[in-house]
């Protein structure tokens, strides 16, 4: 199985805020499913970094009838 959310950090590069290049036109050079995963890998970092876990839904036990 391939890891979608992997990095590769032989891509990364360190510019100044004068030089950088404009987000906009590199995430358009992107295929949906890298922006998808990206994103994915962002909102995971988030919620370890705000809640210390992953986000779980809640349970709800709703009584509908009482026999």
């Amino acid at each position: 199985m391939i890891d979608l959310f992997s990095m590769d950090k032989t891509a990364l590069q360190i510019v100044t805020l004068e030089t950088q290049g404009n987000d906009f036109q590199y995430w358009q050079t992107q295929s949906v499913w890298s922006r998808l995963a990206t994103l994915e890998s962002i909102r995971r970092e988030y919620h370890q970094w705000k809640y210390g876990t992953e986000p779980r839904l809640q349970r709800v036990l709703t009584i509908t009838q009482r026999r």
